[in-house]
C-alpha cells in the first residue's frame, strides 16, 4: 500500500525559516534509511504559502486566490509518498523520523488509493479503460 506523509507547517515554515543544518544531516539519515528499505517513493519540502496560490472551482468557474494562506495548521511544509506493507509499519517508520519542525510539529498518514479501489464503480469499457491506463502508468513508475 503506498501512504502520504504528510508535515505540517509551522509558523516558523510559513515565515520561510530554512531547516538548520544538524536536521538537515539527521533528515538526510533518515530518508537514506526509508530509500534503501524501498519504502520512500518520493518526497519534498513546500515552499511558504506566501509563494503558493489556490484555484476555487465553482461548477465552470475558476478563481485564483494568491497566498499566504491564514490558517497554518491547515497548511502543508512537505510530503512523503511510501511504499509500505501496512499502515503500523508507516507508523513505526515515522516514529523513527526526526522531528521535522523547531517546536511541535503533526506529521499525518494518510492511504493513497489505488486504480484497484475503483474497480466496484466502473461498468463502461471507457471506465475500464482508464483504469487500466492508470495500472499501466503505476507498473511503468515502478520500473
Amino acid at each position: 500500500m503506498r501512504v502520504m506523509v504528510i508535515i505540517k507547517a509551522s509558523k516558523e515554515s510559513e515565515a520561510g525559516e530554512m531547516p538548520g543544518e544538524q536536521l538537515l544531516v539527521e533528515m538526510g539519515k533518515y530518508n537514506e534509511d526509508l530509500i534503501k528499505a524501498g519504502v520512500m517513493l518520493a518526497g519534498e519540502g513546500l515552499q511558504a504559502s506566501s509563494k503558493g496560490k489556490r484555484v476555487r472551482f465553482s461548477g465552470a468557474n475558476r478563481t485564483v486566490i494568491d497566498g499566504p494562506f491564514a490558517e497554518t495548521k491547515e497548511l502543508v511544509a512537505g510530503f512523503w509518498l511510501w511504499q509500505v506493507k501496512s499502515m503500523d509499519e508507516a507508523v513505526e517508520w515515522l516514529k523513527r523520523c526526526p522531528n521535522p519542525m523547531p517546536g511541535e510539529c503533526e506529521v499525518e498518514l494518510r492511504q493513497v488509493f489505488e486504480a484497484e479501489d475503483f474497480e466496484p464503480m466502473i461498468s463502461t469499457d471507457e471506465g475500464r479503460a482508464v483504469l487500466e491506463a492508470e495500472k499501466a502508468y503505476r507498473d511503468a513508475a515502478k520500473s
